[in-house]
């Protein structure tokens, strides 16, 4: 990856992580729940609230965190909003094998590799892949019927 890239890559996980989409708590959801890292800190909780349709929605989030989790969490609410929840799950998948630096192949539409490339260079960290992915597990515990998650 070059530099160039690499910085507009940075740009946007700062600007995730400074003005977050979705942020807060949502009084109508239907599914919630907490997780958190106790090797960093981070805390995140989610709400979603699916349609009849059983789609998302809306999505909200609250926590604190570094700019991985914050971002990460406001890049997934941005994707995931409006979709199946069959979509949601698979965009998930896709996501952590390109955090963990995996094969993704066709997991991803272009599309959405493309929006979620701006997190693929934390795959050189490991220590920061669980930031990356903590709101994404939640995300999932919450359609699964909510529990808390701890990221170890």
């Amino acid at each position: 990856m070059d530099d160039t890239l690499r910085e507009l890559y940075q740009e946007v996980i700062l600007d995730h992580s400074r003005h977050p989409r979705h942020f807060g708590a949502m009084q109508e959801a239907t599914h919630v729940a907490e997780g958190h890292n106790p090797l960093c800190g981070d805390r995140v909780k989610i709400y979603l609230k699916l349609g009849p349709d059983g789609a998302i929605e809306d999505i909200r989030f609250e926590g604190k965190g570094c700019a991985i989790s914050q971002a990460s969490a406001s890049l997934m609410t941005d994707m995931v909003q409006g979709r199946s929840l069959e979509e949601a799950k698979h965009l998930m998948v896709g996501f952590l094998h390109l955090v963990k630096g995996e094969e993704v192949g066709e997991t991803l539409k272009p599309e959405d590799r493309e929006r979620l490339d701006v997190m693929a260079g934390v795959s050189a960290f490991p220590m920061r892949v669980k930031c990356a992915t903590l709101a994404w597990h939640t995300m999932n515990s919450a359609l699964e019927g909510g529990a808390a998650v701890k990221s170890e």
